[in-house]
């Protein structure tokens, strides 16, 4: 993100600790107890997650994610119907933390309801997939049914890579999205997508950031991290 004007949210891990976001969903189920899972450390924030004992109140899968933006004045800043919007941010997925055939998420633009009830859904969800043999990060417009992008996730393990999201959140054919993944300089994903239902729901559009996996991919599972860092938002339009 060019810095070329104020962020409307950016998250201090040493200032705003976490506190910067609207909802902390460490262990909701308290399968862990007495163990934190998201911290903020230094100038980055840590997410952690144990195989097989973390466990979501959804028990065939697992969660430890931070969800929403909260401004300085102690509100939350969700995204409306067609605003355009820019994230950034820079991530270290550890070797440890794979793709799976199932779910794992690291990130999700997530259509909101009143309360954070039933109803809300993600619209994007930036994922560590396998398919056919092949270990991914992609992107994909789940309403949509879409692939916006996707790139091999070996060469981004373990090193600090930024990515960059652009998007319009509006019905069809109204919505869209441009994706870019930078390690070490060179663009290893950089792709966008017109037409495509990103709704936000009637609470608006909330990011999110953490580890969100299905346990049915067992074998592929064990404990893991990953660090965050450098988040920043701002309203394009």
């Amino acid at each position: 993100m060019a810095d070329d004007g104020p962020a409307a949210w950016s998250a201090d891990p040493r200032a705003d600790g976490l506190g910067a976001f609207a909802g902390v969903e460490d262990d909701r189920a308290g399968s862990h107890p007495g163990v934190r899972h998201i911290r903020a450390l230094g100038t980055m924030y840590r997410f952690d997650i144990h195989y097989p004992s973390d466990v979501d109140t959804y028990p065939d899968r697992q969660r430890q994610e931070v969800r929403g933006m909260r401004t300085a004045d102690g509100r939350e800043r969700r995204v409306a119907e067609g605003e355009t919007w820019r994230f950034a941010w820079s991530w270290y997925l550890t070797r440890a933390l794979g793709a799976t055939t199932g779910f794992t998420h690291v990130q999700q633009f997530f259509a909101s309801v009143p309360g954070g009830g039933p109803g809300g859904a993600p619209v994007l969800v930036m994922s560590l997939r396998r398919r056919g043999g092949r270990d991914l990060l992609e992107l994909n417009a789940i309403r949509s049914g879409v692939v916006v992008d996707a790139t091999d996730l070996a060469p981004l393990s373990s090193r600090w890579i930024d990515v960059e999201v652009e998007a319009r959140f509006a019905a069809a054919p109204a919505g869209r999205v441009h994706w870019t993944v930078e390690a070490g300089g060179r663009t290893v994903a950089g792709a966008g997508r017109d037409g495509l239902d990103l709704r936000p729901g009637t609470a608006g559009i909330s990011p999110k950031w953490g580890i969100y996996r299905s346990l049915k991919d067992a074998p592929r599972l064990r404990d893991a991290h990953l660090l965050l860092k450098d988040l920043r938002a701002r309203r394009e339009g």
